[in-house]
């Protein structure tokens, strides 16, 4: 009975020796931070992205722009300044219209077609009108079209210009759209319609073009205006 309550003994204290290397393997490993006290909860740190704030949308100070052309408050492209209305000259009737003769018609001729290109590039077309009859509708095409024009838009770099004389001549009379003292002149004429916008739209002609114009100029109160006119295309 003895030995057996010695062997116990020693099996008991083997035991406890046991027990107490792991307890102290277990607070050694919490104060160097290998694992977590027990009954303690980890906190998870968050280590997904974050998501940035959205910034405010900001409002431009530019100018609405459309095609490399500033949109005016209008809604209209607005003209570059380098060909503004203001840079073409008005042209200015010579001495050789002022006379009642065939050169005189045929110069007069002359400067309405410089006055009607003027019309187109700058939108005045009251120089035009004035040397139009009023029962002109030639002319009345003309200057309603170019208003229209001005109204959503603009044109510059419109050309024409002569390249032949085909007739200079008196024409008779006939009571009716041949007044009294008409002259009828006739040109070839080469032509280029330039730049244009319509509202938001700008094209650029593509290539120049020829046409047959004709007038007829009578001498009327002392000056030649038109009384009839039209251009002929070739196509």
């Amino acid at each position: 009975m003895r030995v057996g309550a010695v062997d116990w003994g020693i099996r008991i204290a083997v035991v406890g020796l046991v027990i107490g290397g792991f307890y102290a393997v277990y607070v050694n490993g919490v104060a160097e931070g290998w694992w977590h006290a027990w009954g303690d909860t980890p906190t998870v740190a968050a280590t997904g992205p974050t998501a940035a704030p959205t910034p405010a949308p900001t409002v431009s100070s530019e100018p609405a722009m459309s095609g490399g052309y500033q949109i005016g408050p209008d809604g209209v492209l607005v003209r570059p300044a380098e060909f503004a209305a203001d840079t073409y000259t008005k042209p200015e009737l010579p001495e050789a219209a002022k006379e009642n003769s065939e050169r005189g018609a045929e110069a007069a001729a002359e400067h309405y077609l410089a006055l009607l290109v003027y019309a187109w590039n700058t939108g005045d077309t009251q120089p035009f009108a004035d040397m139009s009859s009023p029962s002109s509708q030639f002319a009345s095409a003309i200057v309603r079209d170019v208003n229209t024009r001005y109204d959503s838009g603009w044109t510059y770099g419109m050309e024409s210009n002569i390249t032949h004389v085909l007739r200079v001549e008196p024409i008779e009379a006939n009571g009716k759209d041949v007044p009294e003292g008409s002259i009828v002149v006739k040109y070839r004429v080469d032509s280029y319609d330039g730049t244009y916008c319509t509202k938001t739209k700008v094209h650029t002609a593509a290539s120049r073009y020829k046409s047959t114009f004709t007038l007829i100029m009578t001498w009327r109160d002392g000056q030649w205006i038109e009384t009839q006119g039209r251009f002929a295309g070739d196509e």
